[in-house]
């Protein structure tokens, strides 16, 4: 109930008053599984109150609304990028955001003959909320370090990876970890929204599983049973790519698998998840739809 009444504060925080409701949520969302149900119940209840009430409220501020329910009411520092998604998604597409500046733009995701595979660990990430806070005071510091020779850098996004060394390494290894990594995601991410745009399904494959190394070692989110499920794919002809998603610490990983491949390799999958970790595998296949709006 704290995302809900988070979103019912932020409203009247900013002026816009709501009277009585009855609210009923239903999805098929997994709670706790790094797939922003968080979000989505956020977005979905703004959205929902915003309609009821007449507020009025543009998208783009029912975004910020949504955030600032997760940072008052459930203590987790988020970004942004969670409600964007949920509020602004638009089927078969991926976002490229700028958190900074708010741009957008789409890119199409063409998956012909492949599929999105979401693979449950089934283990909560109750980690997660108290980790992700570390980790961005941990970026901040490191943003810190390098304005101290550098004072027009404003975050990570504004640093290079030379900077990093010259900064951070010897003041903290720990810090230099994990800003490196945050650094060279950025790129990536640059990089995969070029692959998209040339349809190269390949080449986006090998980013996700380096990704997934560095959420592992360097910016160490991941837990054993998304690291079993990742290198068991590693080597697998009809996956692309895989990597764990969302906070960390437990949920799923994603994989980009050949369509007439899942059922084997769920059923190969499976009882070797189940035999190295004690945990049923559910598999979920997903799909890139329209945000939050009117049914």
């Amino acid at each position: 109930t704290n995302y809900i009444l988070g979103v019912v504060d932020q409203f009247r925080k900013r002026g816009h008053t709501t009277g009585g409701f009855n609210l009923v949520i239903d999805g098929d969302i997994p709670f706790g599984a790094g797939l922003s149900s968080s979000a989505a119940v956020e977005c979905a209840t703004a959205f929902a109150l915003n309609e009821l009430f007449g507020f009025n409220v543009p998208r783009e501020e029912l975004i910020r609304v949504a955030q600032k329910a997760e940072h008052e009411y459930a203590k987790v520092m988020c970004g942004i990028m969670d409600q964007f998604a949920s509020m602004f998604g638009k089927k078969d597409h991926v976002v490229r955001l700028d958190c900074r500046s708010m741009d957008y733009e789409y890119v199409p995701l063409r998956l012909e003959g492949y599929k999105l595979l979401l693979l449950n660990t089934n283990v909560k990430h109750s980690l997660a909320s108290s980790e992700y806070n570390e980790r961005r005071q941990q970026c901040e510091a490191g943003v810190d370090l390098v304005r101290q020779r550098y004072p027009e850098v404003r975050s990570l996004r504004d640093v290079t990876v030379a900077q990093l060394e010259e900064c951070v390494r010897e003041a903290d290894e720990l810090v230099y970890r994990r800003c490196k990594y945050v650094v060279e995601e950025n790129e990536r991410l640059l990089e995969g929204c070029r692959d998209l745009q040339q349809g190269d399904l390949t080449a986006l494959g090998m980013k996700m599983f380096r990704t997934h190394r560095g959420l592992s070692d360097e910016y160490e989110v991941s837990c054993r049973e998304l690291d079993f499920l990742v290198n068991a794919v590693r080597e697998n002809d009809a996956v692309l790519g895989a990597r764990m998603m969302g906070g960390g610490f437990g949920g799923c990983t994603i994989n980009i698998v050949r369509e007439d491949a899942i059922d084997s390799l769920v059923s190969a999958l499976a009882p070797k998840y189940k035999e190295a970790t004690g945990l049923e595998l559910t598999p979920i296949i997903a799909g890139i739809e329209d945000g939050t709006g009117l049914l």
